[in-house]
C-alpha cells in the first residue's frame, strides 16, 4: 500500500527533521574524577547525611567532572578492610576515628580519646581546631595518607549499666563492661578498677542482655539507634572519652586532581563537617530526652574524681609516654594539666 504526501504535508515533515537535526541531544556527562568514600555508621547517621550534600555541591560546582560515592554501613568492610583498601588505592578516601583502626598506624592519633581530657565542646575544638589538631595531622601525613583539616564529630561517650549508676571511680570496681577492641580503651577501664571486655559492636546487644557483661559506654545516637535501653537500666554523663573521624584520602588519588579542585574539594567537605558537628551535638542532647521516655534512668558525673583516680594508677604517665611529649603538651595546652 503507498501513501502519497501532498506538498504542504512534505514540507511540514521536512522542517520538523530539520529542526530535530539542529538541536543537540544533551547526555549526562561522566565524571572526570570518581571517589569512593567508605563509612562504618548508618545511612541516617548526620556523618552520612551531610557527605551526601557535600557530594551534591560538589557536583554542582564542578559541573560534574568530580562525583564522591557514598559507601555507608561498613558496605566495603569493616574499619581495618577499609583502611588497607585506602593505603592500597582501591578505596580512595575513608572516615575513621583517631582512637581506633588508625592508630594501629598512627599511634599518636589516638590521644584524642585520653580518659576525660575535654570537659567539654569548647575544650575540644580548641585542641583539634588547634594546634593539637595540627600536630596529629602532620603525623598523619607523615604516614602517606592526605587527611583534611577538620576533624567530624561521633560526640562524647557516656556509660550505661544494668545494675547501678556510674558516680564516682569506685562504682566502677570489678564491673564487666564492654569496651570496642582498644588498647586504649582497655587501659582506660582496668584503670579505673573496672573488668573490660574487648567486644565486637554487633555481639553487644546480646551480651548485655544475657549479663556477659553489666555495662557498655557509647555516645546517646549509639544507644538509641542499638536501642541498648532495653536491655539497660541507668545512664552516666561521664563524657569519660571524645570520638571522632578524620576524613582521609589517598594520597595518589588526590594527587590526580587539579589544585583548584583541590581546594574546591577540601573547602566543600570541610564546610559540611562543621555542619555535622552541630547536627551530631544537638542530635546527642535531644536524644537524652527520647532515651528518658525509653525508661533510662541518667545521672550527670564530676569528672574530676575520675581524672584523680586515673593520675593516681599511673594511666596519664603511661600513655603520655606511649604518645611522646610534645603530642602531650598540646594536649594539656587545651585541657590544663592532666596528672
Amino acid at each position: 500500500m503507498s501513501v502519497t504526501l501532498s506538498r504542504r504535508q512534505f514540507a511540514t515533515l521536512a522542517a520538523g527533521a530539520a529542526v530535530s537535526a539542529a538541536v543537540p541531544i544533551r547526555r549526562a556527562r561522566a565524571a572526570e574524577f570518581v571517589f569512593k568514600v567508605g563509612t562504618n555508621v548508618p545511612e541516617s547517621h548526620p556523618l552520612n547525611v551531610n557527605i551526601r550534600k557535600a557530594s551534591e555541591e560538589l557536583k554542582t560546582t564542578t559541573d560534574g567532572r568530580f562525583d564522591l560515592q557514598l559507601f555507608a554501613n561498613n558496605q566495603l568492610g569493616g574499619d581495618s578492610d577499609m583502611l588497607s583498601q585506602l593505603r592500597s588505592g582501591a578505596l580512595e578516601c575513608f572516615l575513621n576515628s583517631g582512637v581506633n583502626v588508625l592508630s594501629t598506624m598512627i599511634p599518636s592519633a589516638a590521644i584524642s580519646g585520653i580518659g576525660f581530657a575535654f570537659k567539654d565542646y569548647p575544650t575540644l575544638w580548641s585542641a583539634m581546631d588547634g594546634k593539637l589538631g595540627a600536630h596529629l595531622r602532620g603525623e598523619i601525613n607523615k604516614g602517606g595518607i592526605v587527611v583534611m583539616e577538620k576533624i567530624w564529630d561521633n560526640g562524647f561517650r557516656q556509660i550505661t549499666t544494668s545494675t547501678k549508676p556510674i558516680v564516682v571511680p569506685t562504682d566502677l570496681q570489678g564491673m564487666k563492661i564492654r569496651v570496642p577492641v582498644s588498647a586504649l580503651w582497655t587501659s582506660l577501664f582496668k584503670s579505673l578498677g573496672a573488668s573490660p571486655t574487648g567486644i565486637n559492636f554487633s555481639e553487644v546487644y546480646s551480651a548485655l542482655q544475657t549479663k556477659v557483661v553489666d555495662g557498655q559506654e557509647n555516645p546517646p545516637a549509639i544507644i538509641s539507634a542499638a536501642k541498648l535501653y532495653e536491655v539497660q537500666k541507668y545512664c552516666s554523663i561521664t563524657n569519660h572519652m571524645w570520638d571522632g573521624w578524620w576524613f582521609l584520602i589517598n594520597r595518589r588519588a588526590w594527587g590526580q586532581l587539579p589544585p583548584d579542585m583541590q581546594e574546591k574539594v577540601a573547602k566543600t567537605i570541610n564546610t559540611w563537617c562543621m555542619n555535622e558537628r552541630e547536627e551530631v551535638a544537638k542530635q546527642n542532647e535531644n536524644l537524652r530526652t527520647v532515651l528518658m521516655e525509653k525508661g533510662l534512668i541518667f545521672n550527670t558525673v564530676d569528672p574530676l574524681p575520675f581524672r584523680d583516680a586515673l593520675s593516681k594508677s599511673g594511666f596519664y604517665a603511661d600513655w603520655r609516654a606511649k604518645f611522646g611529649d610534645k603530642a602531650w603538651d598540646l594536649l594539656e595546652e587545651a585541657t590544663g594539666k592532666l596528672s
